[in-house]
This record gives C-alpha cells, structure tokens and sequence, in this order.
C-alpha cells in the first residue's frame, strides 16, 4: 500500500489523521477549509468516501459521520475509508443549501480551478477527494420543510452499484437516473461508484434517518470486507424493494393542509392525501393520489401554492402492503420503544 496524497497530507497506510483541506478565504479573509478524516488500515482494499451537506441544509449526514467516527467498535481492517462531514461548509456556516455565489453545489462539479466559487470546491473535491476512491456514499436530506423516508437512490443498471445498494438494507431502492452536474455523475465517469442516501429533513436531526444512514454505511463497508463484522450491524437482512418509478402529487388549490398520511405509508389509488382549506374554515381542495404505491417524501409545512408538490409517492410491482409492513419493522428495529436516543 503507498501513501495517500490529499493537498499536502500524505496519509500512510496504518495512519488516522484529520486534515482541513484549504478551499478558499472569505473575503473577510478567513481562511474555508474542508475538513477530512483519514482512516487507512495497513492492509490493501478499496477505499470509499463519505460525504455530508453537499448541501449546506442537510444536516443528518454530518451527524451520520459523528458517530460512525466515534463509534468504538468501528476498526477498518482494510482499505481506506475517507469521511467528508461538511462538503459545503459556506452552506452549513450560514445554514443554507447553497453556496455564497447562490449556485447548487451538486449542479456544478467537476468543476473548475479557475470557475466560481462553487465550481472550485466541486473541483477540490473531485480531485483530492473523489479520484482517490472506488466507491463513494453520498447523504443527502429533502429540501427545507420536505421529508425524505430513508432511501437509496442509484444507477441500477450498474450490477455492482445494484448489489451496494442492496446491502446498504434500506426498505427502498429508486433507479436514478444521473444527474447532470452532480457530484455522482462526476463520480462515476471517473469510474467510482456512488449510492446517493436520501433521508430526513433540511436543518433537522432525525433519529431514524441517522440510525438507518449509519447502518447502511457499515453494511457496505462490511459486504466490501473492510471491517469485521460487529454487533450494530443487523444479521437479520431483508431484501429492499425497488421502485419502478415515483411521482409527486401537487396541490390542486391554495390554502391551509391538514395532512392525512405520513412517511411509509401505503397509498391506494383515489386515497385522499391532505385537505387544503381557506383560512375561513371550509374544505376547498383535496390531494388525491392518481396511483399506489408507498408514500417516500413529503411537504411538512401546512401551507400550499396550487400546482405545489406535496407528497413523492414510488410505485412497486411488487405487494404495496408487504413494503409498508417492511418499512414498519425496519423502524422498530431501528427506534425500540424504550430507546430514548
């Protein structure tokens, strides 16, 4: 195993380090840096990223990272693992999804030395950080006031992306399509294979989507023999269902929702989603869903814009009551009643 050159670190086999990757100075002249932990195992294998708030809002994945660092019982024992907790740190510093210069980070790789200021830590981060990795895990959150169910989102039509995202052992699996500027399809063209994590809310902790993050993570690591295995990760492992496709359902007025499904649910054909109201008291709209399937995202402030998205709902072949019984049991196992964490 050789050094590993990130900037002017160089990170030996063996060695843990935290490094602060420089990226640019505020024009106050506070130097940004990216801060990156290390941890290479003095034995050959793959070495895979972990990256957090490429939106600067979604702060689930940060503390995804927190805890799989200072997890006691996590030791690689092969390979590399390199964790990004704040891609965006301008974002999370001012608690916003974009950057200073109002670009979306994930729509400006691979970036340029010389671009934006966007473009030059999309650049940064494809270069010193991405280029070194076969595999790359990437968690993300639903937008400010939106809900993501726990999720993974890949390219299924890749076996390997296919059989990680499987392992990650989340219930749902949507094929994405790559996105044009986004860090994942940067990722893949330079031949690493990335699964997109999709959980929880913007600005928001929440103890489910972080639990579920956080074993995912290990379960890949160890399908990948990275570590050994250890007690946080699950024996019992269900297959995970993946969707044909999905759709959001939007306002059909403006008002006051009261809404009647939550995150999980199954969703029948014609069911009554949410009422809309005028601030007056009368019903002047229902959300209505125009397919089943199991609802995956949606709005959580109780206002709406006619023609607004409010509920993300993914369609099966398979049995939509099987899922959400899934969807259940993996909640249970994950959030025990008496768990007060």
């Amino acid at each position: 195993m050789d050094k590993l050159s990130i900037g002017d670190f160089d990170i030996m086999p063996g060695e843990q380090r935290k490094i602060e990757l420089p990226v640019a100075k505020l024009y106050t002249d506070a130097n940004v840096s990216l801060p990156v932990h290390i941890i290479r195992a003095k034995k050959q294998g793959p070495t895979i990223f972990i990256s957090a708030a490429v939106h600067g809002d979604e702060l689930n994945g940060i503390e995804i990272i927190r805890r799989l660092i200072h997890e006691n019982k996590f030791k690689i024992t092969k390979g590399t693992v390199i964790a990004v907790p704040m891609v965006n740190v301008y974002g999370v510093v001012n608690q916003s999804r974009y950057m200073p210069d109002r670009r979306d980070l994930n729509r400006c790789f691979p970036g340029s030395a010389k671009g934006s200021l966007a473009g030059r830590v999309a650049y940064i981060f494809l270069n010193e950080i991405v280029k070194h990795c076969d595999y790359g895990i990437d968690l993300h959150t639903g937008a400010i006031h939106r809900s993501n169910l726990p999720q993974i989102r890949a390219d299924m039509s890749d076996s390997e992306t296919k059989e990680l995202a499987e392992v990650f052992g989340v219930p749902v699996i949507l094929n994405s399509n790559l996105v044009d500027g986004s860090l994942r399809e940067s990722a893949v063209k330079s031949q690493t294979k990335v699964l997109l994590y999709e959980a929880g809310e913007a600005l928001r902790f929440d103890e489910f989507s972080i639990r579920a993050g956080m074993r995912g993570i290990l379960n890949v690591l160890q399908h990948l023999g990275m570590t050994r295995k250890i007690s946080t990760v699950k024996k019992k492992k269900t297959a995970p269902f993946i969707a044909n496709g999905s759709q959001w359902q939007r306002a059909n007025a403006s008002g006051i929702v009261h809404n009647l499904v939550n995150l999980g649910d199954q969703i029948t054909k014609g069911q009554v989603l949410a009422e809309i109201g005028s601030p007056y008291g009368e019903v002047i709209g229902y959300v209505q869903a125009s397919r089943s399937g199991i609802l995956i995202g949606k709005q959580n402030i109780p206002l709406v814009q006619e023609g607004e998205a409010m509920f993300h709902i993914a369609y099966f072949s398979e049995n939509d009551e099987e899922i959400a019984e899934h969807i259940e049991t993996v909640q249970e196992q994950l959030l025990p009643e008496n768990d007060d964490n």
